[in-house]
């Protein structure tokens, strides 16, 4: 049997949340973070079906900002230029007052895909994508109903 829910406790986005290197982005607009799974073929005997098993597993992640400040560029670009791996620890959270919880998400040993220096366009709100990669996550919160 499917569990009816009512229609307030969908989460609405607005409520989400992120923490960079334990520094609260305010002005964050979206957050994402996904595993992409990589399997291989399972040929058996006497069976024309073909199986699968897993042999990889890939963290990917974004984070979507609107322009207010330099933080982000400036720690990743310090590390950068001093010949370091950037290496970061991304905590993402969305908390509707009105859903059936909390889902919260702690990523580890986020790399960063790219660094934009600069991208803007005149007349238009200005928004940073800061796509990257993660070694590890920890669910720190989910919503069981």
């Amino acid at each position: 049997m499917v569990k009816a829910y009512t229609a307030n406790q969908v989460i609405n986005g607005t409520y989400g949340e992120v923490w960079f290197d334990d520094d609260y982005l305010a002005e964050v607009v979206s957050g994402q973070a996904k595993v992409s799974l990589t399997y291989d073929d399972v040929k058996r005997a006497r069976c024309l079906m073909v199986g699968k098993k897993l042999i990889k597993a890939e963290g990917k992640g974004s984070i979507k900002v609107n322009h207010v400040r330099s933080n982000v560029v400036k720690k990743a670009s310090d590390t950068i230029k001093s010949g370091r791996t950037p290496s970061y620890k991304i905590i993402i959270k969305l908390e509707d007052p009105d859903a059936l919880g909390a889902e919260r998400v702690a990523l580890y040993g986020c790399k960063l895909d790219e660094l934009t220096l600069m991208d803007w366009e005149n007349g238009k709100i200005t928004e940073e994508t800061i796509s990257f990669t993660y070694e590890n996550y920890e669910l720190l919160d989910v919503i069981i109903a």
